[in-house]
């Protein structure tokens, strides 16, 4: 969601001391390694769609609190999610062409702010990782003298506040459903040169659909330059990017985990055994976890053709994706875990396979196609505990493993009951506590007078509000075509001054309040985090955008 491959290269060392994820114990022996995790993937198999399905997806994901107790900033994982990739070229070429959309609901280790409510984020990838794009103003690093992603996305709706630190969802979500997708809308022209090199830059302006309970519609767009500026200093890439080529319809969708925390601890009679923090699943009245629905691939008959007619000088469109371009995948058996319980004084980096073994996932779960278009998990009920939480029901997955033999000569970490678990191991007191993260730094974008975010500058500001994480954000009012991120675009005076009256298009005709993505089957839409919904100030309804440029702790 994401997480995946560019969650790798976010990776900071991770030798844990307990304060990093305040854990606590009544005993500390020297068998223990608290240098521990797990690690791994939910795979979510599905059928595969038709090739000309290649201009985009969407969605419906439940959100919810995956441990009980959010646990410090080592913590990352995804729920459920994609990659976005383009077509591959025919010859592929030799170079590691690595570039994507990958973003999704989730908590990283560079999450400033974070709950045990995700957060979601956009993820788009440029050439190899060089640098990524977590939203409008949220990307690589803190650094503002280089880009690095962090002009990649231009923000179109007057109606949400983007914080770099990812969008909130309300605190206490738990089994909604977040609806995301990415579309091209043809919101520029194509470009024969990019930033003066003679390398073609496409028009295909991907842009962040949601349906949530209090917004629907489009959020920003990665501008086409986040994807082509990699080929100015790799030619022969030119033209195989997303900026100009049509996705790929049939992409993974797997819940990727890189690091939930985990004692190990070895007894007197010589057997291992692990303890991990409580980690949770939405649960139903029938014990069950829908955790994904309604997944659809596009072709451009759905919105790209409508929105081009219209910019043509045709009738408005309407946003809303045509049903004939749509087809959705259909979930198939066969889903399974690679979870695994890794260990050693090499904890959260590759180790020896003697270091990581897997966990018994099919002992308590079976991988489920709920129906032909929603998947979840069935839980064997003496493995797991149902809870009553002030938000909902949740499924408390097992917390006690031992280290057993497994088929041939491997080993696997199976479920076993707390009173099982030796004494001496100190694991039965093991306590995670919360971590409140109070330490983090502020984001602080450039205020230096000649930046683009002071010429031309805003035209209404500074505002606040204090979303529920904790933090406060101040933002001013731009007007679109001088946001911040459209001056580091490639676009002329003249191009930018176009690109407004399009936005200016979409401000007056779609509002927030109808569906633009085909809705879900079952279930309720998660909020946004209502203080992150904002209604423009008089007389600047119209071609004007809401810029984060701040966040910071509040007051506790």
């Amino acid at each position: 969601m994401t997480l995946k491959r560019k969650m790798a290269c976010l990776t900071c060392c991770l030798v844990l001391v307990l304060v990093v994820f305040n854990l606590t114990t009544a005993k500390l022996t020297n068998a223990q390694d608290i240098n521990s995790e797990i690690f791994g993937y939910l795979i979510i198999p599905h059928a595969r769609a038709p090739e000309t399905y290649d201009a985009g997806f969407s969605m419906y994901v439940a959100a919810w609190p995956l441990l009980q107790k959010y646990p410090g900033n080592s913590f990352q994982s995804g729920l459920p999610g994609t990659w976005l990739f383009a077509k591959k070229p025919d010859p592929k070429p030799q170079d590691d062409i690595y570039s994507d959309i990958e973003g999704g609901l989730g908590w990283w280790r560079d999450t400033r702010f974070a709950t045990e409510t995700p957060k979601f984020i956009t993820g788009g990838v440029s050439l190899n990782f060089e640098t990524w794009c977590n939203g409008p103003g949220a990307g690589k690093g803190r650094d503002w003298s280089t880009n690095n992603g962090k002009y990649g996305m231009a923000q179109i709706t007057p109606n949400i506040l983007w914080p770099p630190d990812g969008l909130n969802l309300k605190q206490g979500t738990s089994g909604e459903f977040l609806g995301y997708g990415y579309l091209p809308l043809p919101l520029t022209e194509p470009k024969t040169k990019t930033n003066g090199v003679d390398v073609p830059t496409g028009n295909q302006c991907w842009t962040l659909f949601l349906n949530s309970g209090n917004f629907k519609g489009p959020v920003g767009f990665f501008t086409p330059y986040f994807f082509s500026e990699a080929t100015t200093r790799n030619p022969h890439l030119a033209g195989i990017f997303l900026d100009s080529t049509p996705s790929d319809p049939n992409r993974a969708i797997q819940m990727e985990t890189q690091y939930i925390p985990s004692i190990v601890a070895k007894s007197a009679d010589g057997n291992t055994y692990a303890r991990t923090t409580v980690v949770q699943f939405p649960c139903d009245e029938k014990g069950e976890s829908l955790v994904l629905q309604n997944c659809a691939v596009y072709n451009k008959a759905a919105l790209w053709d409508s929105v081009k007619d219209w910019f043509d000088g045709g009738e408005p469109a309407t946003g809303s994706i045509d049903s004939k371009g749509v087809a959705l995948y259909e979930f198939q058996e066969g889903g399974y875990a690679t979870w695994e319980i890794r260990s050693g004084e090499n904890a959260g980096r590759n180790r020896e396979r003697s270091d990581r073994f897997p966990v018994d996932w099919a002992s308590f779960a079976k991988p489920k196609a709920l129906d032909k278009y929603s998947y979840g998990y069935h839980w064997e009920a003496d493995k797991v505990n149902q809870v009553d939480t002030k938000n909902g029901k949740l499924i408390n997955i097992p917390e006690y493993f031992k280290l057993e033999q497994g088929e041939g000569d491997r080993k696997k970490w199976v479920v076993v009951a707390a009173e099982d678990v030796p004494e001496d191991t100190g694991l039965t007191e093991v306590k995670y506590e919360r971590h409140d993260g109070s330490k983090s730094g502020p984001y602080i974008t450039p205020e230096e007078a000649d930046s683009c975010w002071k010429k031309p500058g805003p035209v209404a500001g500074p505002l606040k509000a204090e979303p529920g994480d904790g933090s406060v954000v101040t933002y001013y009012w731009y007007r679109f075509a001088d946001q911040p991120s459209l001056f580091n675009a490639d676009l002329t005076d003249d191009e930018r001054e176009q690109l407004q009256k399009r936005v200016e298009m979409i401000h007056r005709t779609w509002t927030k309040d109808r569906d633009y993505l085909p809705p879900p089957t079952s279930g309720t839409l998660a909020d946004i985090d209502p203080a992150l919904i904002v209604t423009p100030p008089e007389g600047l309804e119209i071609g004007y955008v809401p810029i984060v440029t701040r966040q910071e702790w509040g007051e506790k």
